[in-house]
This record gives C-alpha cells, sequence and structure tokens, in this order.
C-alpha cells in the first residue's frame, strides 16, 4: 500500500532497511522477516540498521554528543554514544546492553553535555543528571526513531558497501531473551549440588 501510495512498485527499490536491533524481541524478528521477505521476493540486499545509530542520525544536523538508550527493562539500556558534527554520527561506543549505572560511570567527569534520545531518554537523563553529569533531552520531535533516521543510515551502509543478502540478514538482541535467560538458569541450578 506505501509503495502503490508512492506510485512505485517493489521492482523499483534498490535496498531494503530494516532496524535490526536492538529493540524488543518480538518486534525485531517481526521487522527482519518482513524485511528478509521483501527483500528476497526480488532479490534486493538489506540494511541492517543499528535502531540506536538510526536515532543518532534524526540528529545529525546538530553537533556535539548524542546518547541513544532504549529501556532494556531489568535494570538496564541498550545504549551507545555518538559525536555528531552537523553532517552524520560518528560512533563513540559500540551498541550495547548496559546498566545506567555503569553508564554513569563511563561518563562520570566529564563536562560535556550528552544530547539524549529514546524510549529511555528520560531514563538516562535523570540518572546523568543526578550524578552531575550534563545532559539535554533531544526536541520531542527528534526524540524517538523515525523511518528517515533508519533510512539514512542504510544509505551510509550502502555506500560504504556493508549491506547483506536476506540470507545473511539476522536480528541483533545485545542480549539473550527471557526465555533463554530462565533456561540456562535452570541449568545452573540443576548442575549445582545441593547441600543435604
Amino acid at each position: 500500500a506505501l509503495l502503490a501510495n508512492c506510485g512505485e512498485a517493489l521492482t523499483n527499490v534498490d535496498l531494503i532497511a530494516v532496524a535490526a536491533g536492538p529493540g524488543s524481541f518480538t518486534g525485531l524478528r517481526i521487522g527482519v522477516s518482513t524485511a528478509k521477505g521483501l527483500a528476497w521476493a526480488e532479490d534486493k540486499d538489506c540494511a541492517p540498521c543499528s535502531t540506536l545509530e538510526s536515532m543518532a542520525w534524526n540528529l545529525a544536523g546538530f553537533s556535539g554528543q548524542v546518547c541513544a538508550a532504549m529501556d532494556a527493562r531489568r535494570h538496564q539500556i541498550y545504549n551507545a554514544r555518538f559525536q555528531v558534527d552537523g553532517q552524520c554520527p560518528r560512533r563513540l561506543t559500540p551498541d550495547r546492553a548496559i546498566s545506567l549505572d555503569d553508564l554513569v560511570q563511563e561518563l562520570a567527569g566529564t563536562q560535556t553535555p550528552q544530547l539524549v534520545v529514546g524510549d529511555g531518554a528520560q531514563l538516562c537523563y535523570d540518572a546523568l543528571t543526578a550524578a552531575g553529569i550534563p545532559a539535554v533531552l533531544a526536541p520531542p520531535n527528534l526524540r524517538m526513531q523515525s523511518a528517515w533516521g533508519v533510512a539514512r543510515q542504510a544509505l551510509a551502509l550502502a555506500q560504504a558497501g556493508q549491506t547483506l543478502s536476506p540470507a545473511q540478514l539476522v536480528p541483533v538482541y545485545h542480549r539473550l531473551s527471557q526465555a533463554e535467560r530462565e533456561r540456562l538458569e535452570r541449568e545452573q541450578s540443576a548442575q549445582t549440588p545441593h547441600p543435604q
């Protein structure tokens, strides 16, 4: 319907872009599966975009440091930090699952304001400012992930020759799912000798 509304067809699309992670396990599976299906049907390349970097692209016109944060629950955020120069973001850290305490420790002593984006922006902002680290919430219209940010990162990946075939495209979770964590805990518990 989107292509028809634009007067286009899938055959005219050069690249299929998707936010491949981090994010919710179900959401990533659905998004990546949809992208794979569209790409496989027409033998198109795929751009596996970082959800966090896509958010940083929304602020590419600014200058300063961007701290992307998504609420990962379990006392963690998905996070990556970027330097933006008015044109594009440059990575300062990889995408990761990290506790707010660890992020505060990493940034302790910095006087460089952190422009915070993502659905974990308020959590991150509160933790940073409470620790005396300068932070600013991004404007509401630029704070969350957008299709434009994904598309802009996809263009950069294509220009750098970093696209994948549909078969190579997989979600990037950055930590185990709840079901996998519970299975490991059960296995470890079964292997631990119990006192008599």
